[in-house]
């Protein structure tokens, strides 16, 4: 099955606000295909059309400055829809990505996506994890992520959070809590010996 592990960057928490919505800036696309990662993704950075607050920036590192010279969501929306086509849409905290995706969809004239269409690896993790810390970087010191080659020691300084970065980690995180590795693990053990 065909699944897109997706992250967003923003320049706030509110894409429907009066008193100017927060837009996106950045996304990121990591292609699934039986919970195998295929080397597909896509990457955008967009001009949110107005400014980036300093609190913002300090998390994902994009300035006004280096995002004016961008195109807008909605030059780029037809290279997006492409890209994902039906798959579901796998998210962390996935209301939130969503609720931007679709305010942007609705800005370029475009159907807003149901809520069906999106996977939540937080309600995934704090099923199988309740009581725990279930943020991104909580599971993926919990998986040891350094260990494939994530250094998640860069996420905690200032610019640390990136979309396509973000969305390598969730594509990681999301094999685990879906048992992935361990499959194919104990697949790999029973299969036949080559003669």
């Amino acid at each position: 099955m065909r699944e897109i592990v997706f992250d967003t960057e923003t320049t706030g928490l509110d894409p429907l606000s009066e008193n100017g919505p927060d837009r996106l800036v950045e996304i990121g696309c990591v292609e699934l295909m039986g919970l195998e990662r295929t080397g597909r993704e896509l990457h955008l950075y967009l001009n949110p059309e107005r400014s980036v607050p300093d609190e913002v920036v300090r998390v994902h590192g994009l300035t006004r400055d280096f995002l004016k010279n961008h195109p807008r969501f909605a030059d780029l929306v037809e290279q997006f829809l492409s890209f994902i086509g039906d798959a579901p849409l796998v998210a962390h905290n996935a209301s939130f990505d969503q609720s931007f995706i679709n305010a942007e969809l609705v800005r370029s004239g475009r159907d807003a996506m149901q809520a069906s269409r999106f996977v939540d690896t937080l309600t995934i993790a704090r099923k199988r994890f309740p009581g725990a810390s279930c943020s991104l970087d909580a599971l993926a010191k919990r998986f040891q992520l350094d260990r494939y080659g994530f250094d998640l020691a860069s996420r905690k300084g200032p610019g640390g959070h990136g979309a396509l970065v973000d969305a390598r980690i969730l594509a990681e995180v999301y094999l685990q809590l879906r048992g992935g590795r361990e499959q194919r693990l104990a697949f790999d053990d029973f299969a036949p010996a080559a003669s």
